[in-house]
């Protein structure tokens, strides 16, 4: 098939998942205290679940104290159901009222900001902290972020509990931290609960690992250049035989496949360092994906696959993406569905709203050997390919659908799959149609954990 079918057939989002985010409900035993929040696309659902929970446990706690008049730092040290509250926060929780001045500080806390619980009991914070040293410089970037040198929000204006990458310079420490008012029965906020993880272990982690990958990928890609080119030539030599010519040939191929694997590591690293330089633009989404489908048309005719584009029935609002990085990762979600299908397979590509979000979804649906349940939480991490995969098709990196949960993040979405075996898979992404919702500045991977 040379050209792409077009229809204007709408159909439902796939069943079972929550594009949109998480909701979730955490409610404390006895306490009669329910929280529930959505967590935003680029958010780390399961992150989100655990530091939307402690904020619930802290919440209750706070009121468990209310009732019993009882100031929070001597309960902590006593018995029953509030201790066990308490004692299941694992990050730093600070307490403090709408003048600022503080009312919990939990151990982790000391520990994190080397300020002890003694001292940092009715301190009233204030911006004048940051100029000081230590301890209280760090504390007051994080009750208030615009003081620190960087930071990325994590939740939507207005959507609770805020949620923020704080990076800090002196000491050096990556914070998300969550932040949820507490109000009365009237609905006036009276203090804030906040929520601290220290991830400076995590991201130092992945920043190594990245930095390994560069100096690797460029130490390599000299010499394999170089070989290269020598195959390449030795493939034309005249004096070569036909059969010398052939295995020349094979050679070259390979080093060619192997300067293409260096160079996505290189990317990667680009990707993960947050410098890929994104340049977006107002577009129709719909028009631009039907350019990508064209690209992708002749390896799907070599392959027996056709391909459709289900278009919407409705137009679309435009969307502001980087044509260039978009369509690396569609095209790498588009080869994969061409890759892994089967004789005579189909392709079919969908771009509709994500129903009540300001969102637009694309999705690929195909009818190939599909994705084991198991390997599917797997599916987008670095280098991974599940087993099915690699029996079908030995060559494969293990880096297209990494790539583009990276850059489908950097443009303020989320990307997902779902599978069923022997019968095919859907990877959809969301891009959003809100401007405010595309991160003002490019994501690192270590801001996607």
């Amino acid at each position: 098939m040379d050209t792409i079918k077009q229809t204007s057939k709408r159909g439902a989002l796939p069943p079972g998942i929550l594009p949109a985010g998480l909701i979730i409900l955490a409610a404390a035993a006895g306490a009669g205290v329910a929280a529930a929040a959505r967590m935003p696309l680029p958010f780390a659902a399961a992150e989100g679940a655990s530091l939307i929970a402690m904020a619930v446990i802290a919440i209750t706690a706070l009121r468990m104290r209310e009732r019993s008049a009882t100031p929070l730092a001597e309960v902590e040290s006593g018995d029953g159901e509030l201790r066990s509250l308490l004692g299941a926060i694992e990050d730093a929780l600070i307490i403090y009222g709408t003048d600022f001045r503080i009312t919990y500080f939990n151990h982790v806390a000391e520990k994190l900001f080397g300020i002890t619980a003694a001292d940092a009991m009715g301190h009233v914070l204030s911006p004048r902290d940051a100029e000081g040293e230590g301890g209280w410089k760090t504390l007051a970037q994080v009750v208030f972020p615009s003081l620190a040198p960087r930071v990325m929000p994590r939740s939507g204006e207005g959507e609770l509990p805020q949620v923020a990458d704080v990076s800090l310079a002196d000491p050096e420490l990556e914070l998300r931290i969550s932040t949820e008012p507490v109000s009365d029965a009237a609905g006036r906020t009276h203090a804030f609960v906040k929520i601290v993880r220290d991830r400076t272990p995590q991201i130092a982690a992945l920043r190594a690992k990245s930095d390994f990958i560069t100096v690797a990928s460029h130490q390599l890609r000299g010499p394999a250049t170089d070989i290269n080119w020598a195959l390449q030539a030795l493939s034309r030599a005249q004096e070569l035989t036909e059969t010398e010519k052939m295995i020349a040939a094979t050679a070259a191929a390979a080093s060619q496949n192997l300067l293409t694997r260096i160079e996505d590591l290189l990317g990667i690293a680009k990707m993960e360092d947050g410098q890929v330089g994104y340049a977006f633009e107002n577009t129709d989404l719909v028009q631009y994906v039907n350019g990508v489908l064209a690209g992708v048309l002749p390896a799907a005719r070599k392959a027996g696959v056709k391909i459709y584009l289900d278009r919407p029935s409705e137009e679309l609002p435009r969307v502001m993406i980087d044509p260039k990085q978009l369509s690396l990762a569609l095209t790498n979600i588009l080869e994969n569905a061409i890759r892994y299908n089967v004789e005579n397979g189909e392709v079919t590509v969908k771009v509709d709203r994500l129903q009540g979000k300001p969102y637009l979804v694309v999705s690929v649906r195909d009818t190939g050997i599909g994705i084991p349940q198991e390997d599917l939480k797997k599916l987008f991490t670095k280098f991974y390919r599940a087993g099915n995969a690699v029996k079908a098709q030995t060559e494969g990196s293990g880096l297209g659908l990494y790539i583009a949960k990276g850059i489908v993040a950097a443009h303020g979405g989320q990307i997902w799959a779902e599978s069923e075996l022997g019968r095919g898979t859907t990877i959809s992404f969301a891009i959003p149609t809100d401007p405010a919702l595309v991160p003002k500045h490019e994501m690192g991977m270590a801001d996607l954990v």
